[in-house]
């Protein structure tokens, strides 16, 4: 074979090479993709996942019903504990499921989910649900598990969805295929200890993109909150109304502040709720662990402080 010859012979295969290696890519990320293309375009009625609600709530009404399966090989019971409810398109709403493992043995699930008609699904938002992870449910546990949505009210302006009253989220559990990083139901229980590692996952969800613990963002700062007097962060311009508020951050009044802000305080400009009473209560659990470590580093830095001068004056 002249050199020629192999360097014609080369021009055609890498490029062959080329095209097959981007189909096997194609192949193997496919799921992914397909799954990232759903969830931007609401697709086949996939739902938007959102960290909060904007805040705009309409007149408008609509109603949201609930479809629950359960797949084959997996021994729960599972179903809605409303089977519809009324909202407000933009308003933020809390529902629950009902779910309990039938076997002596615990079981990991995993659910899949869309809304119909399936044109809503670019506007039905979940800030939270247990279809995001991998669940356990324990030998013949029964747990209810929150789920938190609101529909944008931008529903009303598409002509596609204007006439739309009544949107149905189904679910499906299957038995998961991944059971290594489940997380465990019993995080729903009443009665469950508060969990600060939980609630520093939380506050990095539901919290971080307006507060951070060490600095002032679009909110206050939240390191060593508890117990701090309302509206004294350094260097933040509070609303008039939580400026003036008489009352200091204790765990009821962070439990009543993250339930409805203007609600609590009249005037308050913060928009977001968290409307889980677990999820409340595992976020308050980091903020105090977080206040407990600032109080500690503070008596630690003044007890050093104090041992330097009295070092020097000797």
């Amino acid at each position: 074979m002249t050199q020629s010859t192999r360097r014609r012979n080369l021009k055609v295969v890498l490029p062959a090479v080329s095209v097959i290696g981007i189909m096997l890519g194609l192949v193997a990320y496919s799921p992914t993709l397909y799954r990232l293309f759903c969830a931007a375009t609401g697709f086949a009625g996939t739902t938007q996942r959102a960290d909060s609600d904007n805040g705009a709530v309409s007149g408008r009404v609509i109603t949201v019903r609930f479809d629950s399966n359960v797949a084959p090989g997996l021994a729960w019971r599972f179903e809605p504990v409303q089977r519809e409810v009324k909202v407000h398109l933009g308003e933020q709403k809390l529902v629950s499921f009902t779910a309990e493992n039938l076997t002596d043995e615990p079981i990991v699930g995993h659910a899949t989910f869309n809304v119909t008609p399936q044109t809503t699904g670019i506007y039905f938002n979940k800030i939270q649900c247990f279809c995001f992870d991998e669940e356990r449910l324990n030998a013949h546990q029964e747990v209810d598990m929150p789920v938190v949505f609101f529909v944008d009210p931008a529903l009303a302006s598409d002509p596609e969805t204007r006439d739309v009253d009544t949107i149905t989220l189904s679910y499906t559990f299957f038995r998961s295929v991944n059971p290594e990083n489940a997380k465990d139901l019993s995080r729903f229980v009443a009665s469950a200890e508060p969990d600060a590692a939980r609630g520093q996952q939380l506050f990095g969800e539901r919290c971080a993109s307006c507060h951070a613990l060490g600095a002032n963002k679009t909110g206050p700062m939240l390191g060593g909150v508890f117990e701090r007097k309302a509206g004294s962060a350094a260097d933040y311009k509070y609303s008039p109304a939580l400026g003036n508020a008489d009352l200091s951050w204790s765990a009821e009044n962070l439990d009543r502040w993250l339930t409805d802000p203007r609600k609590f305080i009249d005037g308050a400009r913060m928009p977001a709720r968290v409307l889980d009473a677990a999820t409340r209560r595992d976020i308050i659990a980091y903020l105090e662990k977080d206040t407990r470590e600032v109080r500690a580093r503070s008596e630690l830095k003044s007890i050093a402080q104090g041992a330097a001068d009295q070092h020097r004056k000797e």
